[in-house]
């Protein structure tokens, strides 16, 4: 089994791509709500801050800024896949889901990219807010309704982030 080794930096930006295990679902926008709650759950509990996010039907990107003091957004992670997985329908399962006691909701594991410098930040920033067209959803990043871009638009980082 492979071990993965994450990381361990306070307070760290962090950027994350979470995809469900059965591409092309429609899971995510359809279940977004179940989602949101999943996410303020795990917050009220082990708190971060959003800087990003972007859901899209099969898979979400978002950047994290943990506490100072704290490195540990896998479990945060695992509370938010546990709490969604447990409102939907399991997917299918293989012996491996079924030995884990996993609802093969999600694939296993998560990308994540710790954030190194302004510009970086910007980078992602952009990625996580224009991903939606990237993948032929919309026209504009404005209009995806399920992304953070909404509340940057006509601020400080929107100029900051799309400036070439």
């Amino acid at each position: 089994m492979s071990r993965y080794i994450r990381p361990r930096r306070h307070g760290a930006t962090i950027f994350f791509t979470v995809a469900l295990a059965t591409r092309g679902s429609q899971l995510l926008v359809a279940e977004v709500e179940l989602l949101r709650r999943a996410v303020r759950d795990t917050r009220a509990e082990r708190p971060f801050a959003i800087e990003a996010w972007v859901v899209l039907p099969d898979h979400l990107h978002c950047i994290w800024r943990l506490p100072e003091g704290d490195t540990d957004y896998a479990t945060r992670w695992r509370l938010i896949k546990a709490r969604f997985s447990r409102g939907v329908e399991p997917g299918p399962r293989r012996a491996s889901h079924v030995a884990r006691r996993e609802r093969a909701v999600w694939q296993r594991r998560f990308w994540d990219h710790h954030i190194r410098d302004e510009g970086d930040f910007a980078a992602h920033l952009r990625y996580c807010w224009f991903n939606p067209v990237k993948h032929g959803l919309v026209a504009r990043a404005q209009d995806w309704p399920l992304s953070s871009v909404h509340r940057e638009i006509g601020g400080p980082r929107w100029e900051w982030a799309t400036a070439t």
